[in-house]
Parts: C-alpha cells; structure tokens; sequence
C-alpha cells in the first residue's frame, strides 16, 4: 500500500544546534581549548511529505494508494519526544540527535488498490466512508566531526556518522465497495472496513559540513548545515540555516530545515521529506 500524508500544522521536535559560545571564552581561533558541551532543544514548524507502500492484508497479494489532502484534513500530534546535544574536545566533535512524533491524519482516502492477477482498480473519493491514518516516526543520528577551519569569523567541521529512520504506519479504512481477487468470489476480497499496518528501519551512512559564521563583533552568526548519505536509501540528505544570537552561554536560533529520504522501489517509506522554520535554544558549558 502507498501511504501519502502531508503535515502543515505545528509539530513539536528537538534538533541538535552546535556550536561554540561567543564572549570572553572564544579565542582568536574560534575554539575553546579542551572540552566544551552543547545541548539544543527547539520547536520545529514542518510540514511532512511521505509515500508509504504497504502489503495487503491476509492471502492477498498486491498493493494498496492511500492518500490524505493537505487541504481537506486535520492533522493531530499525538505525542513528540527529542533529544539532542554534542562534545568537543579541541577540533573533535561528537554530535547526536533523536527525535519522535506522532502524528494523525484524520480523514484520508484509498485511492486505488492493485491486487495481483486483478490489476490496478480505482476507487473513488466517495466509496470512503471514513478513512484514517497514523504516522509514528523515529528519528536518529549520531556523527563525528573534525574542524576543518577557524578563526574569529567563525569554524566550519566536517562530519561523518549515520542517520537511522524507524517508521510505523497504519491505516484505518472504511469502504463501501468490495475488491474481489483472481477467482473471484472463491478468492480473496478487499474492502470493507480494516486495518492496514506496516514498519520499516531505515540505516544510512552520511557525511556533511557544518558550523557557523560570526557577524562582526556582536553575538550575532549564521548557523549551517548539509549533509548527504546513502545505504538503505536510494538517497538521503539534510539541510538547515538561519540566523542567531549567541551571549555567554546561551543562545537563540532561527532558521528553516529540510530532510529528505528517497528509498524507491518496493519499500515501505518510497519517499519522505520534512521542511520548515525552526527555533533552537542552545546552553554551551
């Protein structure tokens, strides 16, 4: 089954936001000597775009189109929990970042279900009776990273690591009509009303820049990042910038975030994305 769901309201996560404290303890390097400490939580504001391919149920053999209009449903956020933070020792970093959410949509529609020996059998919008969707996603990286340049400026690390994608979906449908199989009413039937559940984990290796830049001689600097990877995934990459403001040991982000998975093929998760404004509030000790 293909799953299709798009998020536009606010969705609760945290995110790791690195970097060094301005002030008196920066140096002309841009680096602290010995070992500093990095923790983020923010709000981020996404709207989330997956394709998502289930099984059919019991002995039938095929697929099934879900989808959920941005424009014509609500969207509920059961339940997000995150945690992020980094270490640096002089120019090595360890960075991660964990997040989950849980998200509803609460009317969607089966488009058309494809059962092998049958073919692909539209339906339309008006044979949903009620049809509803869930979206649990876990979300996990862990990296190394070594500063490649710094300076008053600012620093840019290369970094290196894994990300990890766990997805659990279901479907609740509601239908008023009945799909038979290959043998017809001795085969087996889809419709009605049902379940549709899958899970999948997703693990891919990446490697990315990231860092900040300094705006003259206030606390002012524009956070980066990029990354890109590769292993379960087809292709897989990451983006994020804004603008902040760092005094002491606090400071503030604004920016906006994209997060893209692209798997292909006969995959649960086809296609997934993420992108929206986020702030961060980031604590350096």
């Amino acid at each position: 089954m293909m799953y299709h769901i798009r998020r536009s309201n606010a969705v609760a996560v945290a995110l790791v936001v690195v970097g060094l404290a301005n002030g008196a303890a920066a140096q002309d390097t841009g680096l602290r000597p010995g070992w500093s400490f990095d923790v983020a939580p923010y709000v981020w504001l996404p709207t989330v775009g997956a394709n998502l391919r289930y099984h059919l149920p019991g002995n039938i053999s095929g697929t099934a189109d879900v989808s959920a209009d941005p424009g014509t449903y609500t969207d509920e956020l059961n339940f997000a929990l995150a945690f992020a933070g980094s270490a640096r020792y002089d120019r090595f970093t360890l960075l991660t970042d964990f997040m989950y959410v849980s998200a509803s949509a609460s009317t969607s529609n089966v488009e058309s279900a494809n059962i092998i020996g049958v073919g692909r059998n539209p339906i339309s919008s008006v044979d949903n009776i009620g049809t509803d969707s869930t979206l649990k996603t876990t979300l996990w990286t862990l990296a190394g990273g070594y500063t490649l340049a710094s300076g008053p400026w600012g620093h840019v690390d290369a970094i290196g690591g894994f990300r990890y994608l766990g997805i659990d979906a279901s479907t609740n449908y509601n239908l008023s009509l009945q799909l038979m199989g290959p043998r017809g009413n001795a085969g087996p039937t889809f419709g009605g009303s049902g379940r549709l559940s899958g899970s999948d984990n997703i693990w891919n290796g990446i490697v990315g820049l990231r860092g900040r830049l300094r705006l003259g001689e206030g606390g002012f600097f524009l956070p980066y990042y990029v990354d890109v990877g590769t292993g379960d995934s087809n292709l897989t990459w990451q983006a994020f910038g804004g603008i902040g403001y760092q005094t002491g040991p606090v400071g503030v982000s604004l920016g906006w975030r994209y997060l893209s998975f692209d798997q292909g093929g006969n995959s649960l998760v086809r296609d997934m994305t993420m992108s929206g404004a986020y702030l961060a509030v980031n604590f350096s000790f």
